[in-house]
């Protein structure tokens, strides 16, 4: 008797035909994250009717599709729609290594290395992403992933809890990890059966779980040491803390999420507003109060509650190379300086006047952009391509001039760590010892790479090769050498 997809064994077999593509089953687990998140989190929904509203408002204002596209690269419905980046917090190698096989199948790869400590925040990361053009096309998707550094706390008890705690869980159900178990046997691929059993019970893992694994004085004394250890330790699942959609004009969805009431962080994350946007802005709601129960040691429960889950926004830029993102460094740094030297405490709106002063000495034009290698660019061959006689010892700047070939900017896929930490610590609540609870800072790569078990995708590679692919294309549509073109 044939059995039903949710009652079938994990490990049927089935012909190589039917296994599901990983873009596809990508988009399936995300819109499926989009549906519980919503449902978790009502003001979502409110975010999405607002992003949506301040994109339409956006293509309706640019002049033409390759004037979005310089400003914002390819924004088709993928993007605008589809595109999501969530964000979770691990606590050990074991959670991290399992998390990773999980993205695994749905065609995301960790990519780059996120120290936070400089923040003051006990974590690293990486981002899961698609790496490839074609399947960031279909969907963008990437989960910023932090792990528990318990060597940066100072405190040997707070540490011990929260470990005794992260080793006391199962974040997986066993279903699920049956369903990795047979993915591995398939070649990291699941069938049309499997594939929607492995997204439910995936969600498991992501989605929100109200009872706590620590009683509530534990939970305190972790607050109490930093605020962001109970997120990290204190609950049975991995739950997602924000999902964040993308805008084309973070200013205007800004000022709309104020307008609606929502409670918003008072400044944006990232570079200023720019007429060539680069790298990534970001913004959100601050963290909502929801109730949790505590268990006692008798078996009963008790209530409390947590703040963790927000809602976040992004506008993304221009992906740029390692001497653009020097600049960027030297910059920010020059304007944080700045900041500090203020006499009293600078307001959102002098910070804010003060990075856009500090960034004037960025370039702002995409010309400038592309001859100073500052920025990473797909360049395309144009219709005038057929109608010219191109000579074979031509130029890329002479093919872009003469319009035989245009350069649209590539879209930074991945994160900024400062950003990162700035969006996390206005959603926390305030520990009596928060600056003063971890060790000095210092990234551990190689610690992060151990413990998920294989090597860190370089993040500026994807894009260099990325570039690269793009001028092969046209040199090999006009009849070129690539070599003339490339340099």
């Amino acid at each position: 008797m044939a059995l039903s997809p949710l009652k079938m064994s994990p490990d049927t077999c089935a012909s190589k035909n039917a296994y599901v593509d990983a873009d596809e089953l990508r988009t399936a687990f995300a819109l499926a994250m989009s549906a519980m998140y919503k449902k978790e989190v009502p003001l979502y929904g409110n975010l999405m009717r607002i992003v949506r509203t301040v994109n339409d408002e956006a293509l309706v204002r640019s002049s033409t599709p390759r004037v979005t596209a310089l400003k914002n690269g390819d924004v088709a419905a993928e993007r605008l729609d589809l595109e999501r980046h969530g964000a979770i917090r691990l606590g050990s190698p074991y959670e991290l290594r399992t998390v990773r096989r999980i993205f695994a199948i749905i065609g995301m790869r960790p990519v780059g290395y996120y120290d936070l400590s400089e923040a003051e925040l006990p974590m690293h990361a990486t981002c899961f992403r698609p790496t490839t053009t074609s399947a960031l096309k279909k969907n963008p998707f990437r989960v910023f992933t932090t792990l528990l550094r318990p060597e940066l706390l100072k405190d040997i008890a707070a540490r011990d809890t929260a470990l005794e705690l992260i080793a006391k869980r199962d974040i997986f159900g066993e279903l699920l990890l049956d369903l990795l178990n047979v993915a591995d046997r398939q070649g990291c691929r699941l069938t049309q059966e499997q594939s929607p059993i492995f997204v439910r019970e995936a969600m498991k893992t992501f989605g929100w779980r109200p009872v706590a694994v620590a009683t509530k004085d534990a939970y305190q004394k972790l607050k109490e040491e930093h605020p962001i250890l109970v997120d990290i330790a204190c609950f049975q699942s991995s739950h997602i803390n924000h999902l964040t959609p993308r805008t084309l004009d973070i200013s205007a969805a800004q000022a709309r999420m104020k307008a609606e009431g929502l409670n918003v962080k008072e400044r944006i994350e990232g570079p200023p507003p720019r007429d060539c946007p680069i790298l990534l802005r970001q913004t959100s709601f601050l963290a909502l109060e929801e109730s949790i129960l505590f268990p006692r040691l008798n078996g009963t429960f008790e209530n409390g509650y947590h703040k963790a889950r927000f809602g976040e926004i992004e506008e993304r830029g221009a992906a740029v190379t390692p001497a653009g993102r020097q600049l960027y460094d030297r910059l920010l740094d020059e304007a944080m300086r700045r900041i500090s030297q203020c006499p009293g405490s600078p307001g959102s709106a002098e910070q804010d006047r003060i990075l856009e002063e500090t960034f004037k000495q960025y370039p702002d034009d995409w010309d400038t952009l592309r001859r100073e290698k500052l920025v990473y660019f797909d360049f395309r061959a144009t219709a005038k391509a057929n109608d010219s006689n191109i000579p074979t010892n031509t130029t890329c700047d002479n093919l872009l001039s003469s319009g035989i070939l245009e350069a649209v900017p590539i879209t930074y896929e991945d994160f900024l760590p400062l950003s990162a930490a700035g969006i996390f610590q206005s959603n926390l609540g305030r520990g009596k010892r928060v600056g003063t609870s971890i060790r000095s800072a210092f990234p551990d790569k190689t610690g992060y790479e151990r413990a998920l078990g294989c090597a860190l995708m370089d993040l500026d590679k994807s894009y260099l090769d990325a570039q690269e692919d793009s001028l092969r294309r046209c040199a090999s549509e006009l009849g070129i050498a690539y070599d003339s073109i490339s340099g």
